[in-house]
């Protein structure tokens, strides 16, 4: 006999009917095929964006120079002036897109993600005020800036346990206070700290070097390592708190260190990108379709991201000609565009309050 148990939460669009997941180390073949595809078109996106520029490379120059060419013309541009930038977007992607799968699911709320509940806002403001008041503008800054937000969420959420609804609204709340407070430092800012910051606001890959590529992945690496052995205790965090217990899952710990693997991606991805816009909500969302999952997957989501970031901004430096926009600005425009349908779906369902 299967047990199946439903959950509504705060604006949710009738996304998760969950169930109790097996428990397996057996990738079912549905993921697996969805994986390698979304593998293979990132890969393939990957080298269309390292082809064009203002010198185009032959995709075949590009595979060469991936693969070691000592070809110098190719493979200085290829690997020193544009490898890097790309990097950035498609580790930048995953990161955001594991993040927000891991509040996705823990909170039982699909629009639960890390730029809705504060966490981007509170890098944003850390950095804006680093500009502002001239403390520089270090990836250090991003990231304890958004540990410090989810440090308060976390604590202001705590009542005998944070609870996933309560995590959802104290952070509303606070990211609202960040966006006050990042908008008040701007009023305050000079005309060249207001353009210096408003690059970083939006989101962007720009003139990204391996500095800032060596550090993420680091970050990226060590913490997937953390976060797939405890992706088990987040599928049993789906089914909520009581039936976690009945399944021998330590909630509050399991809660904690998902939580705190989460916060650490999205601090990364925010200190070397900026706050790039929707992904960490659209893209989970996305691979949980792909998939088939009762919650997003965080391999098959890590995947969606970082194609979904690289295809923007492949988007993003020819959707107007001499403007090489953001990255930012197409994810922020195609998820807002996602969060409307999400909405309509909620209110389809009878679900959206």
């Amino acid at each position: 006999m299967t047990t199946r148990t439903t959950h509504d939460a705060t604006l949710r669009p009738g996304a998760f009917r969950l169930s109790v997941p097996p428990v397996s180390g057996v990738v079912a073949p549905r993921t697996a095929v969805v994986c390698l595809a979304l593998a293979a078109a990132t890969f393939a996106v990957l080298c269309v964006s390292l082809a064009l520029g203002d010198y185009p490379v032959s995709l075949p120059d590009v595979l060469r120079a991936l693969a070691g060419s000592d070809d110098p013309g190719p493979s200085f541009i290829i690997r020193e002036l544009r490898l890097p930038r790309a990097l950035t977007g498609l580790l930048a992607g995953a990161a955001f897109a594991v993040s927000g799968a891991i509040f996705q699911t823990i909170t039982r709320n699909p629009l639960a993600s890390p730029d809705m509940i504060g966490i981007n806002a509170g890098a944003t403001t850390a950095v804006v005020a680093g500009i502002v008041l001239g403390a520089g503008t270090g990836p250090t800054l991003g990231v304890l800036g958004a540990l410090a937000t989810a440090a308060l969420i976390y604590l202001l959420a705590w009542r005998g346990g944070a609870g996933g609804y309560r995590i959802v609204l104290v952070g509303i709340g606070v990211s609202w206070m960040c966006t006050s407070a990042t908008d008040y430092l701007l009023t305050h800012a000079k005309l060249h700290e207001a353009q210096e910051a408003f690059g970083w606001l939006v989101g962007s890959i720009n003139g990204r070097g391996w500095e800032t590529v060596l550090p993420l992945a680091i970050a990226v690496a060590v913490l997937l390592a953390l976060v797939l052995p405890l992706s088990l205790w987040s599928r049993t965090l789906s089914l909520g708190d009581d039936v976690a217990r009945g399944l021998g899952t330590p909630v509050q710990l399991a809660r904690f260190g998902l939580l705190l693997a989460g916060v650490g991606l999205v601090a990364f991805a925010t200190a070397a990108a900026g706050p790039v816009l929707f992904v960490a909500l659209a893209a989970p969302q996305v691979a949980q379709r792909l998939a088939g999952h009762a919650t997003p997957p965080p391999v098959t989501s890590a995947l969606t991201g970082a194609l979904m970031v690289l295809a923007s901004d492949l988007l993003a430096r020819y959707l107007l000609p001499d403007a090489d926009l953001p990255v930012g600005v197409v994810t922020g425009a195609l998820g807002a565009a996602f969060l409307l349908w999400l909405l309509a779906r909620a209110n389809r369902a009878g679900s959206g309050g």
